[in-house]
This record gives C-alpha cells, structure tokens and sequence, in this order.
C-alpha cells in the first residue's frame, strides 16, 4: 500500500521504523486508551511490525500501515483491525505530532483504499467516551455516531463510543 496525501505518505511498516514506533507508542495517551499498543523497547517495536509484515503477506489479521511525513518521519499508524464480525479502524499519532489534523487526513486517505482492499461497505470506530480528540477525528471523516454508553472496550467493561462510516 501506497498512499499520499498533501503532508503524509501511508505506507507498510518496515523494521527501520522500530525506535520511532517504540517512542511514539511511550506518550500518556497510547498508555491510557490503547496501552495494548505501548511498545516497552525498540525489540518489542520490531517484533510487532514482524508479525504485521506477515499480515500483510496473508491478508489476515490487522492491516496495520505507517504514516510518515513527506520526509520519511514517522508519526503516528493507522489500521483495519478484524472484529467477530466486520472491521474497526484505529489510528495513533506520537504525541510530538499530535494536534496538526495527521490522524483526520491519515484516515480519511487510507478508509476508502483499505475498506476497497477488504471488500467491506462500512467500517465501525470505537473509543472510550473520554477520548474526544479520537471522536472528534471519526466525526471529521464522516464517521457517523451510533452509541454512547457502557460497552467492552479492550474486554473491559467501560464507557464507550461507536461509529460507523459507510461508502
């Protein structure tokens, strides 16, 4: 995959990309509300994109994709993950890069391609009520709110958001 857009260029995670990927997983946000993509070292940042390079080879699994700047910086991923039943998106963006509109424009690129890709119509959104910057970034790519309330997210029992985004 390949995508480019005015500022950011979507593309496959490579293991060059490990210490940025470690880092950018550290901030206080990642921690909070997705501490199952906080990687503790730059070995455990490369493991994981292993295994992602084989999920782009298989097809299976989550389609996860780095988002660089025009110059190769990496900051930040967004990515297709397999639910029971249809897929959700994610998205993160290190916190040095974060409040410059990377994850709205990221995810407004790579929906319609990755959703083409899988052969899929709608594409659900999920976060924590608390998260309004990652609400605020599914409403700006024409994500359309379907509930708010006590739900699982990450198998917990919390307070949550569900999106929905259709072709």
């Amino acid at each position: 995959m390949h995508i480019e857009t005015e500022r950011l260029i979507i593309t496959e995670l490579n293991r060059d990309m490990a210490q940025s990927l470690h880092l950018n997983s550290l901030d206080d946000d990642n921690r909070r509300f997705v501490p199952d993509e906080v990687f503790e070292t730059v070995e455990k940042a490369a493991e994981v994109i292993d295994y992602l390079i084989e999920c782009y080879q298989t097809g299976e699994g989550p389609q996860v994709y780095a988002v660089t700047l025009r110059d190769g910086t990496l900051v930040g991923y967004v990515q297709a993950v397999p639910l029971e039943e249809g897929w959700e998106i994610g998205y993160h963006i290190g916190e040095a890069y974060t409040k410059n509109g990377y994850a709205t424009e990221a995810a407004r690129a790579f929906l319609p391609v990755i959703m083409t890709k899988l052969g899929i119509q709608s594409m659900e959104g999920i976060c924590l009520m608390e998260n309004a910057a990652s609400s605020k970034v599914m409403e700006r790519c024409g994500f359309v709110k379907q509930y708010e309330g006590p739900g699982l997210y990450q198998g917990e029992p919390r307070q949550v958001c569900r999106f929905l985004y259709t072709l």
